[in-house]
């Protein structure tokens, strides 16, 4: 289960104390939920305007900074293609698996110093996530189109011969050329007018070569056949050919052209490969730059919502539980028989499902719980965007 419930509750006499008393109900005695202490350093209070304003803003941070971690992690599943189930593998936060990294998670001090004010600490993730968004848009739309270039000339290189490039089907003996009066021209013939075809296609004009017609390919459906004639009755020959439904492909056999559209599909491959292993490299260590500053999110709102909850001076202890699966709602009965006596309006709410907005607290009733908490989810593969 991929599933963590992100709590925090009042110190007792010591936060010590309120970390043994939770994890006694819940894990040892019942074995409802893994736990683990989950450090936020002393960070800056400032004022309980700024806390309220604050705890709004670093809702819609989360979001935001939510959707990017996964939008990265989804584009970096499409760039490995068929490599895909490596995708697994390559997620990781500060070199560690993502439980790993949320289970031992320690602030960043370097990144996001404490000494800063909590608005700059937002400030900083939010430009630092926003600046991620908008390189992923500009990379992936530059190796979209190169993809998209190539695919659609690998599509022209197979499929039906009425839309295919016919350059790597046909040879330079298969035309005339550099003659003044004579011409060469490819007709795409239904399989099952091939005898039709080759009984009448002299007739279809006047001036048509006898007995020059080749048939050069075929396919399920169609065959593809040279026919030679004189340049004056081209545009007459494709008219009638076309009532016939023979269809006549407009091709000019240059052999610079053919080998520059077979050079463009190797350059494009070229150019794709080049540009694979730095673009995983990027999105590697980006999804690792956002889940990160993810979970800083998660350690602001703990603390902000803590302080407002709970007052002043700063004395709760935040928890990481990962629930057993089976026990979700037994885990939520135990939480609420510990930290009921907090807030008795979260039990009634928690039970009628009330979407009354909580002034200042960043979230509906439903939500609300006697003690604060946050849901993290860190399936970053099959959870939708």
């Amino acid at each position: 289960m991929t599933e963590y419930w992100l709590i925090s509750a009042p110190g007792d006499k010591t936060c010590q104390q309120t970390w043994e008393t939770l994890n006694n109900s819940t894990s040892k005695q019942n074995n409802l939920s893994a736990n683990y202490k989950f450090h936020i350093p002393d960070l800056k209070v400032g004022t309980l305007d700024q806390l309220v304003g604050l705890s709004d803003d670093l809702g819609k941070l989360d979001a935001f900074v939510e959707q990017v971690t996964r939008k990265v992690a989804n584009y970096l599943g499409e760039v490995l293609e068929d490599q895909r189930d490596k995708l697994h593998e390559n997620l990781m936060a500060n070199n560690s698996d993502l439980p790993s990294y949320i289970t031992r998670f320690q602030w960043d001090i370097a990144k996001y110093p404490i000494k800063q004010s909590l608005r700059n600490i937002a400030d900083i993730i939010s430009k630092q996530v926003g600046q991620i968004d908008a390189d992923l848009k500009t990379k992936s739309t530059a190796y979209n189109n190169l993809k998209g270039s190539l695919q659609n000339l690998e599509k022209k290189q197979t499929g039906s011969l009425l839309t295919r490039n016919l350059a790597d089907l046909v040879k330079k003996e298969h035309f005339i050329l550099d003659s003044e009066y004579l011409t060469t021209l490819l007709v795409i013939v239904p399989k099952t007018m091939f005898h039709d075809w080759n009984t009448n296609y002299e007739k279809i004009t006047d001036m048509i070569v006898p007995r020059s017609t080749v048939l050069i390919s075929q396919d399920q459906e169609y065959g593809l056949y040279s026919v030679s004639l004189f340049k004056k009755v081209v545009e007459e020959f494709k008219l009638h050919a076309r009532e016939k439904k023979f269809i006549v492909r407009d091709f000019t056999y240059n052999e610079e052209e053919l080998a520059a559209g077979k050079n463009e599909i190797t350059k494009l491959v070229t150019d794709k490969k080049k540009q694979f292993g730095p673009l995983v490299r990027w999105l590697k260590v980006n999804f690792s730059e956002c889940f990160c500053a993810w979970i800083h999110v998660k350690a602001l709102r703990v603390f902000v919502e803590s302080v407002l909850r709970y007052g002043l001076p700063v004395n709760f202890q935040a928890v990481l539980l990962h629930p057993n699966k089976k026990n979700t709602k037994r885990l939520r009965d135990v939480l609420n028989q510990l930290y009921g006596h907090l807030d008795s309006s979260a039990l009634q709410g928690s039970a009628n499902f009330d979407t009354v907005d909580m002034a200042g607290l960043g979230f509906g009733q439903s939500d609300y719980y006697p003690y604060v908490y946050y849901k993290l989810n860190i399936d970053m593969i099959d959870a939708k965007v």
